[in-house]
């Protein structure tokens, strides 16, 4: 069996190949989950103060980073991917340029954080941290989940949204239905989702979107186990969003789209707190 750094390297091994094809697609602001679901939850949840420090974990191009920058916040901007860690800056105006630091970590490797957590017991610890769209793609979130305590300082936020445990992560089918009115003889289309299995889930490979270079590896876990995770590190969870996609967000002309699926979460946000 490989060992975590040896697997872990294969996994951005990934986001090295789709890193340029995903800036592509992402755009300097983001697709329809960033503006629809995940800018709004964040806009709700995590209040940025000018001059307030924050880290943005897995920053892939930069949405995040910058969102925070163009809030006042001083940024640093990290992701496993050197390749993504470009394009990402390549994205920032000069104003944000001025904002955001970027570096290349990987949140699986305890040694990883050593360096940040020394620089943060002098000043004081990070307001916000933050993780999008993200957690599901990393194997091992306990070094993650050790170094938060230590990241933040009394009273900071961590956020982070990642795809549905439920009805994302599991591998849940997606099944569309063709049902008739009997009292009119209209017919319509209703759109659920089979979970099959949940508790157990090996990783399993999948694309964020049809068309990206390599596959990418998704990490299942149940929310006792996701959430537990941070739990047992003493962070506080005092939030959490099912986030939707409403009725005008419909593609017709892909009946399989999540954008269709709208009685069924497509995005989790949670937040988190260290309160002591």
């Amino acid at each position: 069996m490989a060992s975590n750094p040896e697997k872990q390297r294969g996994i951005h091994g990934s986001w090295i190949e789709n890193a340029e094809w995903w800036d592509t697609t992402m755009g300097l602001d983001g697709n329809k989950y960033w503006q629809q679901l995940q800018k709004p939850s964040l806009e709700r949840l995590v209040p940025v103060q000018s001059g307030c420090r924050a880290l943005d974990l897995a920053t892939g191009n930069g949405l995040v980073a910058r969102w925070l920058a163009g809030k006042g916040a001083s940024v640093t901007a990290s992701d496993g991917s050197e390749e993504m860690i470009k394009h990402a800056a390549r994205r920032s105006s000069p104003d944000e340029a001025d904002r955001i630091s970027y570096r290349v970590l990987d949140v699986t490797l305890p040694e990883a954080f050593e360096d940040l957590v020394q620089a943060e017991s002098t000043e004081g610890g990070f307001d916000i941290v933050t993780c999008n769209m993200a957690l599901m793609d990393i194997s091992d979130l306990e070094p993650l989940a050790d170094a938060l305590p230590k990241l933040l300082k009394r009273g900071g936020i961590f956020f982070a949204t990642l795809l549905h445990p439920v009805f994302f992560t599991s591998g849940a089918t997606r099944f569309v239905e063709v049902v008739t009115n009997e009292a009119t003889g209209e017919y319509y289309n209703t759109r659920g989702k089979i979970v099959r299995e949940y508790r157990d889930k090996a990783p399993w490979r999948g694309v964020a979107v049809n068309g990206q270079p390599a596959f990418q590896l998704y990490f299942h876990r149940p929310l006792d186990v996701l959430l537990g995770t941070f739990f047992k590190t003493g962070l506080v969870m005092d939030s959490l969003e099912e986030l939707y996609f409403d009725e005008a967000d419909a593609i017709k002309e892909r009946p399989e789209s999540s954008a269709n699926y709208t009685q069924i979460p497509a995005i989790m946000a949670l937040r988190f707190r260290k309160l002591q």
